[in-house]
C-alpha cells in the first residue's frame, strides 16, 4: 500500500476567501484548492463598499497575478515555505454526488463535489473542505468528507473575556489608606504576576476595607479609581467606573467595552465623549447595519438618512436618556441641541465613514462583534493624531454570518492589544438597564 502523504489538500469556500483575502497563504506547506464555482460567487461580490466586496476585489487580483503568463488549471507555487494553489471542476469520479444528494443548481453543492473530485483522483493525500458556513461542513460530513472551520485569526481563550475584574486580597491597610489619601503609591509587587498595562483591580484587605484601581506601567504605580459623574450619569458599580476611568483617561487612545445587554456600555461612552466635548473637534457614534446589506437599505424609502435611521435608533435612545436629565431649557440640554445641528455630534452608519481620516474626533462604535478582524484594523488605522477610538459590544451576540465570539473583530482587538500602553479592556457584568432586563439575562 503507497505511503499517505502527510502534505494535505485544503479546498477553500467562497466565505472564507471574503473573511480574509490572504486566506491562500495561511496554510503553511500544504496546497490550496478553489472551486470553479466559488470564483463564480467571488464575481457576483467584487462590486461595492461593504468589506465582504473589499475582500472580493483583492483576491481576484491576487490570484490574477498568480496566474499571469500561465493558467491556474495546474498546480502553481505560492512561494518559499508555502504550498500551491489550483482552480478544480467538479468532474466526479465514482458515484458520490452532493448534488444529486442534495439537489441540483445550488452552488454549496457543487462546491462540495469540487472536494470529493480532489479527494477521489488524490487517495495517497488528506483533503479537507474549508468553510465558515456551518451548515456546508455539516452537508461535507455527512457525504463522507471532511471539513472543518477555517482557524486563522481565532482566538482560543475566550472564556478569558468571561472573567471579571481581579480581586486582589490581604493587601495591607495602610497601602489602602495612603491609597486613599494620596491617590496613588507604588506597585511594588502588590500585583504580582496579574500587572498589566491599564489593567484594573480591585484591593482588599482581608476585612471591610477595599479600594478601586488602575496600574499606570508609565509611572509603575497603582492609581486610585474614583466614581466619576460623565455628563450627569453616574457609575452604579465597579466596572462602570473602571470604564469611565479609561474613557477619560487622554493617554488611552484605544478603548473596549465588552458586556450583555443593558451593562451600560453604549451610555458611558457617550457620556464620557460629552463631558470631554471641548477636547475633540467632533463625537462621532457609529454602528454596522446588520443584517441588511447596502443593497437591502436601497429598497427602504426616503434619502440615505432615513433609510438608516431605524438602525441608529438605539444610539438616538442613549442621547435621549442623557438629555432626559436636564431640562429643555438648561445649558448642558442645549448644549446637545446645538452639537447635534452643528455636526460636532454624529451618528451614522460605519459604511458612511468609510475611507474617512477621522483626526482629533472621539470614535465611538457599537456593535463592535459584528464587525470583522479586518474591518476593526481598517477603522484603527483611520484614527489620526488627537483620536481617540472606543469600540463596544457584547461577543456572545453576534449576527453576522460565518463569525462567532472566536473570530469576530472585537475578540481580536481584546486579544491582540490587552497590556498594551495605549489600550484598556473593561468587561461590564452587572445590568444595570432594570430588574426585567437583569431577570432577562440571566434567566432566559
Amino acid at each position: 500500500m503507497a505511503k499517505r502523504s502527510t502534505k494535505k489538500i485544503f479546498v477553500l469556500d467562497t466565505s472564507v476567501l471574503l473573511f480574509d483575502h490572504n486566506a491562500i497563504k495561511n496554510f503553511k506547506n500544504h496546497d490550496v484548492a478553489i472551486p470553479i464555482t466559488v470564483l463564480e460567487e467571488l464575481d457576483n461580490f467584487k462590486v461595492g463598499n461593504d468589506t465582504k466586496n473589499f475582500q472580493a476585489r483583492e483576491i481576484i487580483r491576487l490570484l490574477d497575478k498568480l496566474s499571469t503568463g500561465r493558467g491556474l488549471s495546474d498546480w502553481i507555487g505560492l512561494g518559499s515555505g508555502k504550498g500551491k494553489i489550483k482552480f478544480v471542476m467538479s468532474n466526479l469520479v465514482n458515484g458520490r454526488d452532493a448534488e444529486k444528494l442534495y439537489g441540483q443548481g445550488k452552488n454549496d453543492h457543487k462546491i462540495i463535489n469540487a472536494a470529493i473530485t480532489l479527494a477521489d483522483t488524490n487517495k495517497d493525500r488528506q483533503v479537507i473542505l474549508v468553510t465558515k458556513d456551518i451548515n456546508l461542513r455539516l452537508k461535507a460530513k455527512a457525504i463522507g468528507l471532511l471539513s472543518e472551520d477555517y482557524e486563522t485569526g481565532k482566538v482560543k481563550d475566550v472564556e478569558n473575556f468571561e472573567e471579571g475584574f481581579p480581586v486582589i486580597e490581604n493587601i495591607d491597610s495602610k497601602k489602602i489608606s495612603a491609597l486613599y489619601k494620596k491617590g496613588q503609591i507604588a506597585e511594588d509587587d502588590i500585583i504580582g504576576k496579574r500587572k498589566m498595562a491599564n489593567g484594573y483591580y480591585i484591593l482588599k484587605n482581608g476585612t471591610s476595607e477595599s479600594v478601586l484601581s488602575r496600574y499606570n506601567q508609565e509611572a509603575d504605580v497603582i492609581e486610585r479609581v474614583e466614581k466619576e459623574y460623565v455628563y450627569g450619569i453616574k457609575p452604579r458599580n465597579a466596572e462602570q467606573a473602571f470604564a469611565v476611568n479609561a474613557l477619560l483617561n487622554p493617554d488611552i487612545k484605544l478603548v473596549s467595552l465588552q458586556g450583555v445587554a443593558g451593562t451600560g456600555k453604549t451610555l458611558l461612552a457617550l457620556a464620557s465623549a460629552l463631558e470631554q466635548r471641548n477636547l475633540y473637534s467632533q463625537i462621532i457614534l457609529a454602528r454596522p447595519i446588520i443584517p441588511l446589506s447596502n443593497r437591502d437599505i436601497g429598497f427602504l424609502p426616503g434619502s440615505a438618512e432615513d433609510k438608516i435611521s431605524p438602525y441608529m435608533q438605539p444610539l438616538w435612545d442613549n442621547l435621549k436618556f442623557i438629555k432626559s436629565n436636564y431640562r429643555p431649557g438648561e445649558k448642558k440640554h442645549k448644549v446637545l441641541d446645538e452639537m447635534e445641528e452643528s455636526g460636532e455630534l454624529s451618528i451614522t452608519a460605519l459604511a458612511f465613514i468609510r475611507g474617512r481620516s477621522l483626526s482629533n474626533v472621539m470614535f465611538i462604535i457599537d456593535e463592535a462583534q459584528n464587525l470583522s478582524p479586518h474591518e476593526v484594523k481598517t477603522i484603527i488605522s483611520r484614527a489620526g493624531e488627537g483620536t481617540k477610538v472606543i469600540f463596544t459590544g457584547d461577543i456572545n451576540q453576534i449576527d453576522t454570518p460565518y463569525m462567532d465570539e472566536q473570530s469576530n473583530g472585537l475578540t481580536y482587538l481584546i486579544d491582540r492589544l490587552k497590556g498594551n500602553k495605549l489600550f484598556a479592556h473593561i468587561r461590564l457584568e452587572k445590568g444595570e438597564r432594570s430588574e426585567l432586563a437583569n431577570l432577562a439575562n440571566e434567566l432566559l
